[in-house]
């Protein structure tokens, strides 16, 4: 497969902006810079960030075992996703195949980019349905979206469905992992190096509790990461959520110490749930949260607001009738979950 192919023809003859600090890359140690029009009086964010946040993608890159070479960052995962739409369908034109249900932001970026959608609805067990995908394609398809772990439903998809996925695709296979960090499986990106139309996507908002600063991660072949770099705004990521970035990736052990908690809540709380007479299935997740089918969805979440208390609804979302997603809390915050799913 040829990556170039794929690109949109106004990207890959694009001729990217050039910033300040992408044109002086030498030691900045006493450097005088009189380049960037700045305001000269130094209070920690009067200079430019760093483009291509060097810092943060060594750290991740250690991390991760890839290089920094193999790594976008953006401002949220959604900007990632927009760049991925930007870089390879060409509006009006082509058409990308989402499998519902799943993470919405997808369709929304699709319509913002004039992107048809051709939907494969996940199989009862929240399972792609591989033949079904793969018919369903065809020389404008562009990009397959798998979430894994899967949101809402929670669930990994298997490997081996993947696998024949990312091989049997003719585009870009986009693999979301925002919630891979409380699974037990693998992350795709121990496998990048095989599929040169693989993309896996992550974020720092999730596991690493650093929703607010909105830092989104691409991982991909140094084909991909050099188109993307191209079209994204020069300062795309700010100094302070680099920063911040940096502060966690440097403090991982607590990081590990939080999601080990989460994942002991979780289970706490797919066993209280056990006993709530109204709860009729509990799905399996490898996310921080659990999707459960009750008897009626939206009494039970009107119920729960009563109390002060609010979940997702997702009856609304194919095969989640009646199903509420419950995200793990602290300790304290599950402890009153339990207590009004029980009362109500």
């Amino acid at each position: 497969m040829n990556i170039q192919d794929l690109i949109r023809p106004a990207i890959r003859n694009l001729k990217p902006y050039s910033s300040a600090r992408d044109e002086f890359q030498g030691n900045s140690d006493d450097m005088v810079f009189l380049d960037a029009n700045e305001n000269p009086y130094e209070n920690g964010v009067n200079r430019y960030p760093d483009p291509l946040q060097r810092r943060v993608k060594t750290l991740l890159a250690v991390r991760k075992h890839v290089a920094p070479q193999n790594i976008l960052l953006g401002n949220g995962s959604d900007e990632v996703l927009d760049l991925i739409f930007r870089t390879f369908c060409e509006p009006n034109q082509d058409n990308i195949i989402t499998l519902p249900p799943t993470y919405g932001m997808y369709t929304v970026l699709a319509n913002i980019n004039a992107i048809a959608i051709r939907e494969i609805q996940l199989d009862p067990n929240f399972q792609p349905k591989v033949e079904a995908i793969l018919e369903a394609q065809d020389a404008k398809s562009k990009l397959l979206f798998l979430c894994s772990p899967n949101n809402p439903s929670g669930n990994s998809f298997e490997a081996k469905s993947i696998e024949k996925l990312v091989k049997g695709f003719n585009g870009i296979v986009v693999i979301d992992e925002a919630y891979i960090d409380f699974s037990n499986e693998e992350s795709w990106i121990s496998r990048l190096n095989e599929f040169p139309n693989l993309i896996i996507t992550q974020t720092l908002s999730k596991a690493y509790g650093m929703a607010g600063i909105r830092l989104g991660i691409c991982y991909a072949s140094q084909d991909i990461i050099s188109v993307l770099n191209r079209i994204k705004p020069p300062y795309n990521v700010n100094e302070l959520t680099q920063q911040r970035a940096l502060n966690q990736l440097n403090n991982y052990s607590k990081v590990e110490e939080q999601v080990a908690t989460i994942l002991e809540e979780r289970a706490a709380l797919i066993n209280a749930l056990e006993g709530v007479s109204y709860v009729l299935k509990i799905y399996p997740t490898d996310a921080n949260f659990v999707l459960v089918k009750v008897d009626d969805a939206t009494k039970r979440y009107n119920q729960l607001i009563e109390k002060g208390i609010v979940v997702r609804n997702r009856t609304t979302q194919p095969g989640c009738e009646n199903c509420l997603r419950l995200t793990i809390g602290t300790q304290e915050e599950n402890k009153v979950l339990i207590q009004n799913l029980k009362a109500i």
